[in-house]
């Protein structure tokens, strides 16, 4: 009988659990000091599970989610090349651009990856700007190993996404899902190429909703509220899909949360309603048009709300107004308290910027808000940056890759210039691929003096073969740039 006994108790059930996912990773510690990585465990459903009574639960099955993804994520592979060497007063910016590289080594060329989503059958593809961010090259690979030159169509750092678009038709895509409707607690997959393991797919649950990780700090106007998961996510996941248990899409994976460079936390998506807006302005208008609302924004606390004497915790606090902006004109106040926009309840900052982010400059919206113990709805009329509703569409920013803005006075006496257009935002595109960066002020094209973005259209529209631009970056730097068109 002992013999048996101890044969019963050498008998046991060993249950395996495995997970492995993506990300690109950059140097930012977030505020408990975790490293946040540039892109976004996997618990696997228990394989025996002991049913108490007739209506529980089976375990979720991911195939059917997995096997319809799967074929519309792809591979991303860029190529990069060194700077180039035109920058400071004592170069000369003719000898590489008309005669080559005489006398010096060639660039080396360098490269990276990450995964994107196609989106639709006739080629277009989202990744994160991240990904293809000063890529020369850029090439794209399907699950079938089919592989594509892709074309840069435009990028929004704020939101770190961009768009790419491949030659083809009859491609495997991803339907669009709604993310305002994803629950904390439902069941997503993550798929992508983490450590260039082509389509790989991993599993967690949604952890939070409309998180602010600060993870696009040099960005004038960052939109973060990210869908935060605990699937696996590593390097490599960057720009792949987060998707729902019946395969539809509800996000683009973009960075984790890790101690070690790779996954031992959670990962981070753009919400899919974020991304359909803005691949829908690159196609439309060449660049995001980006809406605001005209307000400085606060998080309610238990201390704000004992300062304020507020009898809530809900909502956004409005802290300030834009003299003149669109909150202002609509009859909002400092002090009242943000609680939807749309039809969209609203609870923190992340979601209100999230919503607003939605719309375009001229779009009336509906706002509701406590204004003491009342409450209230007023009609907004989004603008743009600039303060008015226009709608800004140009070919040539999406060719260029580029925003402009007009330099003050007391900035071009600072310089010693009397005229130029400085960059205020540069995504893919000619002028980064040239080297320009961020803040550089073009005086001239081609030897013509630059004063307004119209110049600068003026001075490229139907321009073939090479271009010089001449400028001053803010700190005194002269800079010569040539590329050609």
């Amino acid at each position: 009988m002992l013999k048996k006994f101890k044969t019963f108790l050498g008998v046991i059930v060993v249950a395996a659990i495995a997970g492995a996912g993506g990300a690109f990773t950059i140097l930012k510690l977030y505020p408990s000091d975790t490293p946040i990585e540039h892109t976004a465990g996997y618990s696997q459903p228990t394989r025996f599970t002991a049913y108490a009574n007739d209506n529980a639960v089976a375990p979720t099955n991911f195939t059917t989610a997995a096997e319809s993804s799967v074929p519309g994520v792809v591979h991303v592979k860029t190529t990069y090349a060194m700077s180039s060497p035109y920058s400071g007063g004592n170069s000369n910016p003719f000898r590489d651009f008309f005669w080559g590289d005489r006398g010096r080594a060639p660039r080396q060329p360098a490269g990276g990856s990450g995964s994107g989503v196609i989106i639709s059958d006739d080629g277009y593809i989202v990744t994160n700007n991240h990904v293809i961010e000063n890529a020369e090259q850029v090439e794209v690979t399907l699950n079938d190993k089919r592989t594509y030159t892709a074309e840069v169509i435009g990028a929004d750092p704020s939101t770190d996404l961009a768009l790419l678009k491949v030659d083809d038709s009859d491609l495997p895509f991803l339907t669009f899902g709604n993310s305002d409707v994803v629950q904390v607690g439902e069941w997503v997959l993550a798929v992508g190429n983490p450590f260039n393991l082509t389509s790989t797919v991993t599993a967690g649950i949604v952890s939070a909703k409309g998180r602010n990780i600060n993870i696009l700090p040099n960005q004038r106007f960052p939109i973060e509220s990210f869908i935060q998961t605990d699937a696996a996510v590593n390097p490599g996941n960057s720009g792949g899909a987060l998707v729902s248990t019946n395969g539809d899409l509800i996000g683009i994976n973009t960075a984790i949360a890790s101690n070690t460079g790779a996954y031992t936390g959670y990962s981070f998506a753009v919400p899919v309603n974020i991304v359909q807006k803005v691949v829908d302005d690159l196609i439309e208008y060449g660049s995001v048009q980006r809406a605001f609302i005209g307000v400085s924004i606060r998080d309610i606390d238990s201390k704000l709300a004992e300062e304020k004497n507020m009898k809530t915790l809900s909502g956004v606090y409005v802290a300030g107004l834009t003299e003149g902006g669109a909150a202002a004109d609509a009859g909002i106040k400092e002090g009242d308290i943000i609680i939807s926009v749309g039809d969209v309840t609203v609870s923190s900052s992340p979601e209100l910027q999230e919503q607003v982010s939605r719309y375009r400059p001229g779009d009336k919206i509906k706002v509701e808000l406590l204004r003491g113990s009342s409450k209230e709805t007023v009609a907004v009329t989004l603008r743009n940056k600039n303060g008015n509703t226009d709608i800004v569409k140009s070919d040539m920013v999406s060719l260029l890759g580029a925003q402009f803005e007009t330099i003050s006075e007391k900035e071009m006496d600072q310089l010693g210039i009397d005229h130029g257009v400085q960059i205020s935002e540069l995504n893919g595109g000619k002028f980064r691929s040239a080297g320009i960066r961020e803040g550089f002020i073009i005086q001239s094209i081609d030897k013509k003096p630059i004063s307004s973005a119209n110049d600068i259209k003026l001075a490229l529209d139907n321009k073939k073969g090479g271009v010089l631009i001449e400028g001053i970056y803010p700190n005194g730097m002269r800079a010569y740039y040539g590329f050609g068109m």
